[in-house]
């Protein structure tokens, strides 16, 4: 009987714990918080970026050049018509800027062995160095580097893609 007791001591101390422990509701509710309207600024909004380019940037060198890539026939390094004149603007930024030094790729399609594209490549960034040379860009401004077939831009295996990665492209640094 004892234990009886105890157990039913236990419960009825167990059941009001818990049920001192709920929460009764609250007879009224809080009001909502009062609309706010938001802070007014007299700061102005920033300005959006500028779209104006650089004068001297590689940017401004697309801007002006239109391009900084020529193309070139099938294991041909000579400079066309389209190219002099690609080539010519170019040379005219360049006399803007003489203390700009540049790099001219050779590029060359996937076709041929590594140390044929490679020599050709190199031609064809001579040839349109020599160019600049002959419209007044000093030498010492230019440096030329051969990919060859490494860095093509195109990566299909076709003539257009070919077309495409024979090229010589005058890289103005950032």
């Amino acid at each position: 009987m004892a234990r009886l007791t105890m157990r039913i001591a236990l419960v009825s101390a167990l059941a009001l714990s818990v049920a001192a422990c709920s929460k009764k509701k609250p007879e009224e509710l809080p009001p909502p918080p009062a609309a706010t309207a938001p802070p007014t600024t007299t700061e102005t909004p920033p300005p959006p970026p500028s779209t104006t380019v650089v004068p001297g940037s590689r940017a401004d060198f697309l801007a002006q050049a239109g391009t900084d890539t020529i193309h070139f026939g099938t294991d041909l390094y000579d400079i066309d018509t389209e190219s002099q004149a690609i080539l010519s603007k170019q040379a005219q930024w360049l006399a803007k800027y003489p203390n700009t030094a540049v790099t001219i790729e050779g590029h060359c399609d996937e076709r041929g062995t590594r140390e044929y594209n490679l020599a050709l490549g190199e031609r064809r960034a001579n040839a349109a160095k020599n160019f600049l040379v002959n419209a007044g860009v000093a030498p010492s401004r230019l440096s030329v580097i051969s990919y060859g077939k490494e860095r093509p831009v195109a990566t299909g295996s076709d003539e257009e893609s070919w077309a495409q990665n024979r090229r010589a492209v005058t890289v103005v640094p950032q």
